[in-house]
């Protein structure tokens, strides 16, 4: 823009009408959304009061709507709404309201950062939605978001594999041994020899998001049976004083920090 900005015949800068505009715009969107969850309050399912009610569903068709919900609206996004477009149609309120595609923001580690990976991260908004907070005492949720986050490290990845994958090229498998985007998608390159940016990478990685999507909802249905149990390593934590888990030196190699420990009295 030149330097003098732009004035219309009432003295009102450009940038002062696009600034408006854009306020205008958010307080609509903001009252609109706002308006969604008066609605489905009404409609008896308050988004605010959780945990949500669950029903069953199968995790081979969750897995393929995540699939190509991945191209979509990428990683964790795709795995949330893979879950909630479901329970939607067979629950009704308060997922009809839930503004599932606010979580796109998963993608890439968190915007591109490269730290926990959106499929397990989205996986831990669903279980949580669902089971309810650690703090009222529905310990599956938080058990079932560690346990996926341990499985999603632990397993050759990508599990699963659609029945019309949108890329021909046989994708490898690799263990992560990481919840971290950075190092889960770093390894596999290395192995694969697919850059960043390539088709197979971005296929690999919505079969990861398909894979984490299938495990969660086989989490989910053992926990509607009442037979789940988890299965994973809570230690680090107790022994090392500090939060973790045992896949430090990928990143830290020999500088892992140490926690002080606490002074018997």
């Amino acid at each position: 823009m030149d330097q003098k900005d732009e004035m219309d015949d009432k003295g009102v800068s450009r940038r002062q009408m696009l600034i408006g505009t854009g306020a205008v715009a958010a307080g609509a969107a903001l009252a609109q959304f706002g308006g969604l969850l008066k609605s489905a309050e009404a409609a008896g399912g308050s988004t605010e009061k959780w945990p949500w009610p669950y029903e069953k569903l199968d995790p081979a068709v969750t897995a393929e709507i995540c699939y190509n919900e991945w191209y979509r609206v990428f990683c964790g996004c795709a795995v949330i709404n893979s879950v909630f477009s479901q329970l939607r149609e067979k629950v009704g309120e308060p997922y009809k309201s839930f503004p599932s595609d606010a979580f796109v923001f998963l993608e890439g580690g968190q915007v591109g950062w490269g730290t926990i990976c959106g499929s397990p991260a989205g996986a831990n908004i669903v279980a949580n939605l669902i089971i309810g907070p650690r703090i009222a005492g529905a310990t599956a949720g938080h058990e079932i978001s560690a346990d996926t986050m341990q499985w999603y490290s632990e397993a050759k990845m990508p599990v699963f594999t659609p029945k019309t994958p949108k890329q021909p090229t046989a994708i490898i498998t690799t263990v992560s041994d990481s919840p971290l985007c950075h190092i889960s998608v770093g390894k596999w390159m290395k192995a694969s020899g697919f850059a960043l940016a390539s088709p197979e990478r971005k296929d690999r990685c919505a079969r990861v998001a398909a894979s984490t999507a299938y495990q969660l909802v086989e989490y989910l249905n053992d926990w509607k049976d009442g037979k789940y149990k988890s299965t994973g390593d809570f230690t680090c934590s107790k022994e090392f004083g500090i939060t973790g888990q045992y896949n430090c030196n990928d990143c830290h190699g020999d500088k892992v920090p140490e926690a002080p420990q606490v002074k018997k009295s």
